[in-house]
């Protein structure tokens, strides 16, 4: 695949999933570079449509929310609310700390964490942690100058399409990014009628979304190569590879959605 935004590689070190933000482990989090090339596609197709403002991101297959939370911090202008939701609990638990990490107190608690850890244990991963939280902090005390991105976490199959209207009620998402189960270490946990299991769980969770998305709005699903992202209420925007996953970028139709 050839990037069209994140053209340079960048230092993306600060970020680095368990130096500042917080990691799942055995899960491996999702390239930085990736993401911000993910978001930069999606923002460039609301453009199209004349639209600019800030917009809301949802991904209903957060886990530790990681990649929302680095989100924040490149793209925080583009940006006026992240909202996540994930089946386990204990990813949520996770997330809501990551995403603490967009606030100057949460932040705070983080530096302070890893100054106790620097010295109990002297480690030189401690201090470059403690090095790129403050570069963090720094960077986030600028972008707060200019508004302040809320965040919302809530407990919900993304298959269910009851649980998804009731939790966002009221909102319409305008960006949806999520990185879908998948491997040992990862697995849905589908809740789907009998009927509908034979259509897999990313067309449940497609199905599930359009109650809360609007015409403009644009799903980017990334997939390892075996499965497919694709309902017949959606049409494709674009479509590609990275290594082993695939990325597909959608538009609910204007018939499906309220």
């Amino acid at each position: 695949m050839r990037y069209r935004f994140a053209k340079e590689r960048q230092d993306y070190s600060d970020y680095a999933s368990g130096r500042v933000f917080y990691n799942f482990p055995g899960h491996p989090a999702f390239p930085v570079r990736l993401t911000s090339e993910i978001f930069q596609r999606c923002v460039a197709f609301r453009k199209t449509s004349g639209i600019t403002d800030p917009c809301v991101i949802y991904d209903p297959c957060c886990g530790g929310a990681y990649h929302l939370g680095t989100l924040a911090y490149l793209h925080w202008y583009a940006i006026s609310e992240i909202i996540g939701s994930d089946a386990d609990p204990e990813a949520l638990s996770l997330a809501e700390r990551n995403l603490a990490l967009l606030t100057v107190d949460g932040l705070d608690r983080r530096m302070t964490e890893i100054s106790e850890m620097l010295a109990s244990f002297k480690k030189p991963s401690h201090a470059a942690a403690l090095e790129s939280a403050k570069t963090l902090r720094h960077r986030l005390l600028k972008l707060l100058e200019t508004h302040r991105v809320t965040t919302r976490l809530f407990q919900a199959d993304a298959t269910d399409s009851r649980s998804l209207r009731d939790k966002l009620h009221g909102t319409r998402v305008d960006v949806i990014i999520t990185d879908v189960p998948y491997g040992w270490r990862s697995a849905w946990q589908f809740s789907a009628p009998a009927h509908e299991a034979p259509l897999g769980p990313i067309w449940q969770t497609l199905e599930a979304l359009l109650p809360v998305l609007a015409v403009q709005s644009v799903v980017a699903v990334a997939a390892d190569k075996r499965q497919k992202i694709a309902h017949e209420a959606y049409r494709r925007i674009e479509r590609f590879r990275v290594g082993k996953r695939q990325v597909a970028l959608l538009q609910p139709m204007r018939s499906n959605v309220e």
